[in-house]
């Protein structure tokens, strides 16, 4: 250890690189280099405030469609201090604006927004990726696939970024299901928060790991003014994700698969130790002393996050994923699955002293896994200044309602079944929805303005957030399972939750869902060894109207896993509408 240091003092000496000392972890330096996070000064970066995009003209005043083009570049982001500049891949207009997260895009309700997605991306990728799960491919195994889901997004199937609409830079490689350049996103639905990410076949863990999120918003001031809430510089978008890093600055990801003779990459969740919010590691914000609103989206990989403040300020929820909750819902914290959107107003006129610790406590892997440490257990730092400020802005007893779910509505009762597969060292080696991979034919098939109830079994010791593309949802009930063992051998064998006498196991304990999480939804936690019953509902909430576009297209829709490492091996299926 002694020779290893005065290499690091030599260094030093030679380039004038002090960052480099004391970043190293004791037993890494022989592997890959890993910065010591417990060296690094926490609360020191200012939280960023993402660019922003007007997805809409103002014409005499008067709102407009608009066409953008937002690409996909290689840059060096800054993500600390005391980092070196890390490869990324970043959105933006150019490569010179491009950030990680990308620009913040702000649509108009009833506004049409068209977007170009263009990949400039490099042949090849900055981190490692498995050819041995389903992933998209140019022929020539050059150019990074890329394509574009706007996550909570209800419009037509050619811009929902199926996973295999992908494409290579100047569009010279195309995914069997791409069909258009240009996607149309209407915004005719409800007001709510929307975030856009990669969603190629079997690389969406990694082009996310590499940068590719940002916010999408959608606003509709004559209904959401009068609610009075925190507005302007009061209103934030905190995208918060876990990284790891290497001592050159770059991302760090395993190499080497848990099962190498099987998958040499691929692993079933990726954890970084450093907490990243809109770029920056655990960023600081100066606040007054009055309510701020924060829409909070969990962009990580794997990890769940139960946010809770160090000082006991509390949270008032106003929406949950893309809609608004009916009423404000407090709490003391939040837990927070992959993919998943919490909208909260702080006020920080409560605090009682002049800083607040937005601090973490959910294990990883969630539920049973490690706990968190000194570095993935703080996320940001609040520093409250002056007295009580001039706050105008309100929590509104009501805010905005929506249909409650009407169960004599439904048309058709699935169940929805998950699955784990381990190799003979009891290692995971793929996950599957239904027992069955992505590639069969669809067996979910959904007639458009209709309403199903899902029972989606979870036979595996993860939680995994599952999402689906286009439909809302409402959570009527999550319950524990009884003989799960013996059900769980009757479908392994049959796959067929009415034939294993589903009613005679789904009757174990009740699970209490949070009232801040009981309003409509696309994603939500599916606890291990649980049977969650959901009203699924495809139509628009805030009207009875038809769809603005045609749903039966192809290439139709998706459901998956939003812990993406699962999503990827291969914890997805085809979702298809008709009328």
């Amino acid at each position: 250890m002694v020779s290893v240091q005065r290499i690091l003092v030599c260094n030093y000496l030679l380039i004038s690189f002090a960052v480099v000392l004391g970043l190293l972890t004791n037993g890494s330096w022989a592997e890959d280099k890993l910065v010591n996070l417990t060296r690094l000064k926490m609360f020191v970066d200012e939280l960023p405030d993402m660019p922003k995009i007007k997805a809409f003209h103002l014409v005499n005043g008067v709102p407009k469609p608009k066409s953008l083009e937002i690409g996909m570049y290689e840059i060096k982001w800054k993500f600390h201090r005391d980092l070196p500049p890390t490869p990324v891949f970043a959105y933006g207009t150019s490569w010179r604006t491009a950030t990680v997260p990308g620009p913040t895009i702000e649509a108009l309700h009833g506004i049409d927004t068209y977007v170009t997605w263009m990949n400039h991306l490099p042949s090849k990728h900055i981190l490692p990726w498995d050819p041995t799960i389903p992933t998209a491919r140019a022929a020539t195994n050059k150019g990074v696939p890329t394509v574009v889901h706007v996550h909570g997004a209800i419009d037509e199937p050619a811009s929902d970024g199926n996973a295999n609409a992908w494409f290579t830079a100047r569009f010279e490689a195309r995914g069997p299901l791409w069909s258009t350049r240009e996607y149309h996103y209407r915004n005719q639905q409800h007001p709510g928060n929307l975030w856009y990410h990669d969603h190629a076949m079997g690389l969406t863990r990694v082009n996310l790991l590499a940068g590719l999120i940002g916010a999408y918003i959608i606003r509709h001031p004559q209904v959401e003014g009068p609610l009075g809430l925190p507005r302007d510089e009061f209103d934030r978008s905190l995208i918060v994700f876990d990284r790891s890093f290497r001592t050159d600055g770059s991302i760090y990801m395993n190499s080497k698969g848990n099962n190498p003779s099987i998958h040499p990459q691929w692993q079933p969740e990726y954890f970084g130790d450093a907490i990243i919010v809109n770029g920056k590691a655990w960023p600081r914000l100066t606040v007054r002393r009055r309510k701020y609103r924060f829409r909070i989206i969990n962009a990580s990989n794997a990890r769940f996050f139960r946010f809770f403040f160090t000082n006991g300020l509390r949270f008032t929820h106003v929406g949950s994923d893309s809609a608004y909750l009916g009423e404000p819902v407090e709490s003391n914290d939040i837990l927070l699955g992959p993919s998943e959107i919490t909208d909260v107003v702080v006020d920080f006129s409560k605090s009682k002293n002049d800083n607040a610790i937005l601090a973490n406590n959910a294990p990883y892997p969630y539920p049973s896994g490690d706990p968190v440490n000194d570095a993935n257990s703080k996320v940001m730092k609040f520093f409250v200044v002056g007295h009580s400020a001039v706050d105008t802005s309100r929590i509104p007893k009501r805010l905005i309602s929506y249909p409650v779910p009407d169960l004599s509505s439904v048309s058709r009762t699935r169940y929805i079944a998950m699955y784990e597969y381990t190799s003979d060292i009891d290692e995971p080696t793929h996950l599957y929805l239904n027992g069955k991979p992505y590639e069969a034919p669809v067996t979910e098939i959904a007639k458009a303005g209709t309403s199903e109830v899902w029972n989606v079994i979870n036979l595996t010791e993860d939680n995994h957030p599952l999402h689906i593309h286009l439909g809302l949802f409402v959570v009527l009930e999550q319950r524990e399972l009884v003989d799960v063992e013996k059900f769980k051998d009757c479908m392994n064998k049959t796959n067929d939750a009415v034939k294993c006498n589903i009613s005679k196991y789904a009757r174990g304990k009740k699970i209490d869902v949070p009232a801040y999480e009981k309003g409509w939804k696309n994603v939500f936690k599916m606890s291990n060894g649980t049977v969650t019953k959901i009203l699924l509902r495809f139509a628009y909430l805030h009207t009875n109207a038809s769809y603005e576009f045609d749903p039966t297209a192809e290439p139709g829709y998706v459901y998956h896993c939003h812990i993406l490492d699962h999503e990827d091996n291969a914890m997805m299926r085809p979702l298809k509408v008709i009328r």
